[in-house]
């Protein structure tokens, strides 16, 4: 039950979970001090003291007790002020050693916890953007929380407690051994009880504890999937069958949380037994030495009192023996996470100036027997807008997230380099460049900005919003920025830059939160801009204004607009049309009408919808 690795990822708590152990140890020496001192003080009363609390060697019964209790002893005198004085001093020494204890385990597990936290916060960023392909949300909520939580008392309670459960008892072997060596030895042999019997029920838990894991995190994937795509459900009348299946999942995870709880009842209950059993021994054996002459009352006493201290702490060791099962399962998924291969990362710079994207005959594919990209050719310059239209599931997001850098493992070409507008060259860079896959992460981050259709708004001000773009930004460039996608008024007519975001923008329409993301994106001020859907599903006037700053940035920046609604693509210099992941036709909106093929077809039915009943296009 020592996961070294986890041990080494956490080097700093070491110094308080030895710390926590050492302050344990003090108090079961504090608390030795106090049964001698209150079994001495039984003894000598028992054996009848003398007037000024002195007894005789023989009253005292001879052997260790009489150097403590007989004439010139360290407790002759004033017998019970001086027992008093030593077990109240010694009280207080336990008490003091406890709290340290317990101060040393919340340094431990504190330190872990923001230190694990920390770790898979930074995984996920290096994983990227597309995390989600290797690893669920809910898995990594679950794990970064509830998992780090589990993972916190391994190290909090569970370490601490393994050391001391070994140290213990030898310690109280060699505190009871002059007094009879036979009980202490005996006592010593049975302490191991509760361990073996711990090793025995992690073999059968440990499959068991995975199973429910397993389980916990299924159930949390479905609870968020359903919960992210309610309105989805509800409109299609389909919540009565996601419930169903989410139902039975809880249930299974029931099933296997109450076997894991039998186990956890039934083990406790065993070493019960041998806890309670271990302390009626040490009673047992102390009787029959006082009955037989071999140890005198006060010995009789300390052994029966200090008996159950032999497995006390391993009782407490097979308590959190089941919350240390629990973050170890926890703890397999945090490495899942934490090993998780990070995309490979290029070496190369882009160069200054505007920028050049292309695609030649790319391919990608989610799954090995089906192509989500079949051989896609198209490129981007600066000073126009570029379309790219279809239907859904036509292959547009991702040809985004490939021309962003957000998928890997793409066949074919897609390259990024300098740009020539009208002829000339940029910088002294000729088109043509390197390919995506050999640019460095930070690079195409700084110089290439993906907007999709739910851009994220946090909890904040507009403010905070807008300078996660640019942290140095003043507040006349966020005003500008908002003034190009037409929120400034709107802003100025609350708090300005200090209004109030709610989480996830809830406090904002669909349209003011896109428009708000958009005019973060314009102030990160990239070379290449690509719009996911940027403009959909919104009002009127939020679509007009967004279609405005893209118009407006198409002039001196490359702009890629994806879109499934055709009458925002009419004012581009290229439209490419993608069908089952290929460009199947290509040119202006004038040229595409012209040929009378499946664009065509596809914007006179989008213009008879939008015109039925009387809308506009």
């Amino acid at each position: 039950m020592i996961n070294t690795r986890l041990i080494g990822l956490a080097a700093s708590a070491k110094k308080y979970v030895f710390l926590n152990v050492l302050l344990q140890w003090l108090g079961l020496l504090a608390n030795a001090v106090i049964v001698f001192a209150v079994a001495n003080f039984i003894g000598a009363a028992a054996g009848g003291a003398l007037p000024g609390g002195e007894l005789s060697a023989e009253a005292a019964g001879g052997g260790i007790m009489s150097g403590v209790w007989g004439p010139g002893g360290i407790m002759a005198g004033n017998g019970l002020a001086a027992t008093l004085l030593l077990a109240g001093g010694a009280a207080l020494a336990r008490l003091a050693a406890g709290m340290g204890a317990a101060g040393a385990s919340f340094r431990a597990s504190n330190g872990v916890k923001k230190l694990l936290r920390g770790k898979i916060y930074a995984k996920l960023l290096e994983l990227g953007g597309g995390y989600t392909e290797t690893l669920p949300t809910a898995e990594a909520l679950q794990t970064a929380t509830e998992g780090v939580d589990q993972v916190e008392a391994y190290f909090g309670k569970y370490l601490p407690q393994f050391f001391y459960s070994m140290l213990a008892p030898l310690t109280l072997f060699v505190i009871l051994a002059p007094l009879s060596l036979p009980a202490a030895a005996l006592l010593l042999a049975c302490a191991p009880l509760i361990p073996l019997l711990i090793l025995m029920i992690m073999k059968m838990a440990r499959k068991m504890l995975k199973r429910q894991w397993k389980s916990y995190v299924t159930l949390g994937d479905i609870f968020l999937e359903n919960l992210q795509g309610m309105t989805a459900l509800k409109v299609y009348a389909a919540d009565g069958a996601r419930q169903e299946k989410m139902r039975a999942e809880a249930e299974r995870f029931r099933v296997s949380t109450m076997r894991v709880l039998k186990m956890q009842l039934n083990s406790i209950i065993i070493m019960d037994i041998i806890a309670f059993g271990g302390a009626a021994l040490g009673v047992i054996l102390a009787a029959r030495g006082y009955l037989a002459g071999g140890l005198d009352l006060a010995g009789a006493l300390i052994i029966a009192l200090l008996s159950a201290e032999f497995f006390i702490p391993l009782r407490l060791l097979g308590s959190y023996f089941h919350i240390a099962m629990n973050g170890l399962a926890a703890c397999e998924r945090m490495f899942h996470i934490l090993d998780l291969p990070a995309p490979a990362d290029g070496r190369e710079t882009l160069p200054k100036g505007g920028l050049t994207v292309a695609m030649r005959e790319t391919t990608f594919a989610y799954t090995p027997d089906r192509l989500a990209l079949a051989g896609v050719t198209l490129d981007l310059r600066p000073g126009g807008l570029v379309a790219l239209v279809g239907v859904s599931g036509s292959g547009k997001s991702t040809a985004a997230a490939l021309l962003a850098g957000r998928r890997a493992g793409y066949g074919g070409g897609v390259t990024v380099g300098g740009a020539t507008v009208d002829g000339a060259t940029v910088d002294g860079a000729t088109v043509g460049g390197v390919q995506l896959r050999d640019v460095s992460r930070a690079s195409l981050r700084d110089r290439i900005t993906l907007v999709a259709h739910d851009g994220h708004v946090f909890a904040g001000t507009v403010a905070d919003n807008l300078r996660l773009a640019r942290e140095d930004a003043g507040d006349e460039e966020l005003l500008a920025a908002l003034e190009r996608v037409g929120l400034r008024a709107y802003f100025a007519g609350l708090r300005g830059l200090d209004t109030k975001i709610a989480e996830r923008g809830a406090n904002l329409s669909g349209g003011q939160r896109q428009r708000l993301t958009i005019a973060r994106a314009l102030l990160r001020d990239s070379d290449v801009y690509i719009f996911d859907e940027a403009a959909s599903n919104i009002d009127v006037e939020s679509e007009a204004a967004i279609m405005t700053a893209v118009g407006q940035l198409a002039a001196t920046k490359t702009v890629l607009l994806i879109t499934h609604r055709l009458a925002n693509a009419i004012p581009s210099k290229t439209i490419y049309l993608l069908e089952d992941g290929k460009v199947t036709e290509s040119g202006t909106h004038e040229e595409l009408l012209a040929r009378a093929g499946a664009y065509a077809r596809l914007f006179w039915e989008q213009r008879a919808l939008e015109e039925y009943g009387g809308g506009a296009a």
